[in-house]
């Protein structure tokens, strides 16, 4: 299914991958880019993730198949409200946002209405690095992407959408909004949580000082995504509350049970909460 004009709004990792793979599968005709960073704009034209650009939003989703608006969830509903009135009737419009029921909420409230050619979705294949150099066109193999319509959503619209996830390599699975907004909470909103909180309780620490120069590969490991994207990160924590403090009290608890077993001096009740843990982490991730 060939698309003629593909626009993307926020010209960078998560966008720019999508763009350039469907190009070289021949799957569009046209990318048209759009941001207020004009020399970002030109460096995407010159790596070939983009055939031009504009920096006027109404020009740059004029008559366009397909906007994927890969911007901050934060503005998403805003951003929306400023196109809707120079989209085509034909015109497909996609997120790539990390929770689903604000944006679906934030997008209906600014227009009024829920439009039925919005199909929210949510890559899974992000990089602690963004922006347009950090473009790859394989970056979707083998990763998942979610799709969260709603009764509102139309039927063909989530299907284009749904198979050009799936032509870039991407395993596409569809789901409700709240459903998604739990998951995610749950598995990737935390441990991000818990890798910024760490790195921030120990800089600079009173005591330890500048601990950092004695951290070892299982310290980096643990705090590599509290590299990620402070912007992002906030907009998520603000945007996924509800199930991010949930879990986060979750794991609270779950942090009292340990530190009560290694006050007590528990082995064998340890033993048992790691052996558990390890055997879960073996069977589902490390072998998948």
């Amino acid at each position: 299914m060939k698309i003629k004009r593909l626009v993307i709004v926020g010209v960078g990792l998560i966008g720019g991958s999508f763009a350039l793979k469907l190009k070289q599968l021949g799957l569009v005709e046209e990318v048209v880019g759009f941001g207020h960073r004009v020399e970002n704009l030109h460096k995407a034209v010159e790596l070939g993730v983009i055939d031009r650009f504009e920096i006027d939003l109404a020009k740059a989703v004029s008559d366009a198949d397909l906007v994927v608006l890969s911007v901050p969830i934060g503005v998403i509903g805003e951003l929306y409200a400023r196109m809707q009135p120079y989209l085509a009737d034909h015109t497909i419009v996609t997120d790539v946002g990390s929770a689903k029921g604000s944006v679906i909420a934030d997008v209906t409230q600014t227009l009024g209405f829920c439009p039925r050619l919005f199909v929210p979705g949510h890559p899974i294949a992000g990089r602690e690095k963004s922006g347009v150099e950090a473009v790859e066109a394989d970056l979707y193999v083998n990763h998942r992407v979610i799709l969260t319509p709603n009764d509102h959503t139309d039927t063909q619209a989530l299907e284009l959408v749904q198979t050009l996830w799936s032509a870039v390599g991407a395993n596409v699975s569809v789901m409700t909004a709240q459903f998604h907004d739990e998951i995610f909470a749950a598995t990737s909103h935390l441990p991000h949580m818990l890798a910024f909180a760490l790195v921030d309780m120990l800089n600079e620490h009173s005591e330890l000082g500048n601990v950092f120069q004695y951290t070892a590969g299982g310290f980096r490991d643990f705090t590599r995504i509290a590299s990620s994207d402070a912007t992002m990160w906030r907009d998520i924590a603000v945007h996924n509350s509800s199930a991010i403090v949930k879990w986060l009290k979750e794991y609270q608890t779950e942090l009292t049970r340990l530190t009560q077993l290694i006050e007590k001096q528990d082995a064998p009740a340890l033993f048992d909460l790691f052996s558990a843990a390890k055997s879960a982490r073996d069977r589902h991730i490390v072998n998948k």
